[in-house]
Order: structure tokens, then sequence, then C-alpha cells
């Protein structure tokens, strides 16, 4: 039933008076609990004391951006689903929200209908803790502390560009689409299809090898991306 908070508990960010009282009209009738913050600062304070189930976060605000505030959330090991909000509809921009840390992100201005139900997608989609280990050859994936190591050494890698490489980890071997790595990666048909995708596989790349490290991840031409080792032995789990 719309307005009993059922769909979990929103904080919504926004230097916006008016469009905070949007949005807490309508997420409330679509359901969903709303807190309100009219800044980055006041945010990441209720957040402390309070953790909501998902995040609204406009990207431009006077005191720290929405940027900042989801890289000062990721830094801390906290992994609330956050969606941003902006006017900055550019690939580049996209990009670097997504590689702060954020989940999705919306073009102001936007449907009340399509945001809740990206907020649905993003609640939906979050997977049971994993605490096992996978092994593909020097590459190991330890999901109880959300770390890779490449030859015993740790790799400086973002939450994003982890859950990008446990994907391709869990299907060594196989070859995914751009589709399929968006899907299960980010969960919903992003607007920025393979530009997104490209770009997070060139990160990792450049991370997995450096050194003259043997390139794990390759490119099927017209298809997708697979990550193999000559002498793929996977532990643990296994690619599933």
């Amino acid at each position: 039933m719309a307005g009993t908070g059922e769909r979990g508990r929103v904080l919504v960010v926004d230097d916006d008076a008016a469009i905070r009282r949007s949005l807490e009209r309508g997420l409330r009738l679509a359901g969903f609990t709303v807190e309100l913050a009219e800044g980055g600062l006041s945010a990441l304070r209720g957040i402390k004391h309070s953790p909501p189930d998902v995040i609204v976060l406009d990207i431009s605000m006077p005191d720290i951006g929405g940027i900042e505030v989801c890289e000062t959330l990721r830094g801390t090991g906290n992994e609330v689903p956050v969606l941003i909000l902006s006017a900055l509809d550019e690939t580049a921009d996209r990009i670097t929200g997504l590689q702060a840390g954020a989940d999705d992100y919306l073009v102001k201005p936007f449907a009340l209908q399509e945001l809740v139900l990206r907020l649905q997608a993003l609640l939906r989609r979050r997977p049971p803790q994993d605490t096992g280990r996978l092994r593909i050859g020097p590459l190991i994936m330890d999901h109880a502390v959300r770390e890779a190591r490449l030859d015993g050494v740790l790799l400086p890698l973002t939450r994003r560009e982890f859950e990008l490489l446990d994907v391709l980890a869990r299907n060594a071997g196989l070859v995914l689409t751009r589709d399929q790595l968006l899907d299960r990666v980010w969960g919903y048909d992003f607007d920025v299809r393979t530009g997104v995708v490209d770009t997070f596989i060139s990160y990792l790349r450049r991370k997995l090898e450096t050194g003259g490290r043997a390139r794990l991840i390759h490119t099927v031409r017209g298809v997708g991306f697979v990550l193999r080792h000559d002498t793929d032995a996977a532990e643990g789990q296994g690619p599933r």
C-alpha cells in the first residue's frame, strides 16, 4: 500500500527545497519512507546515525557535492546504493559519478516513475553476502573482505571495479556480452551502454597488467569480454 514505507527508507539529498518537497511527496506516495538532507555534510551525519536503504543524491551542492559524498561513503566501506541526480548529461559526467561509487545516474529533468523504478531495481539487485574465495590462475577474489590479489599483490580496486572483475572471474572462460555485464554489475539498462562497460574494462586492465603482467581480460570482437588464464584452475566456489 502506498505511503507505508514498505519499499524501504530512501534519503533524498538536495539543496533545492522545492525538489526535496516534490521528491518527498512523490516517493512517499510510491511506498517509501523518506528522509531529507539539504546538503552533503548533513547527509553524511544522517547516514552515520540512521543508515538508509538507498540514497538519492544531487551532484551539485554548496557545501560538498554528490561526488565527494559518494567517495566518502565508499572510502569508509559503506555500500548503500546511491543514485545520483544531475543536470550534467555528458558521458564523461556519468562515468565520473559511477567511478566515484554511485550505482545509478539520472539526468534532470526526469519522470518520478522512472526514479521509482530505478530505486526499486537498486534495492532488488543487492546480492547475498558471499564469504568464499575464488582463484583463477594468479588472481584471487576474496569476498569476505572484498579484495582482489594478483600474484599475491593487493589490487587497488574501486567497489565497481571489484564487482566487474568478480562477475568476469565467476564466469572465467565464458564470453560475456556488454549487455550481460551491464545487467549483472550495474543492474539496469544504462543509457551510456558500451561506453561505461568499455571504460571500466580499461580501468581494470591498467591495474591487472602493471609490470608487464599477461592479459587476463580479453576482448572477443563483436561479442564481449572474457577472463581467461592459460592454466585456469578455479578453486573454492569456481565460476557459476
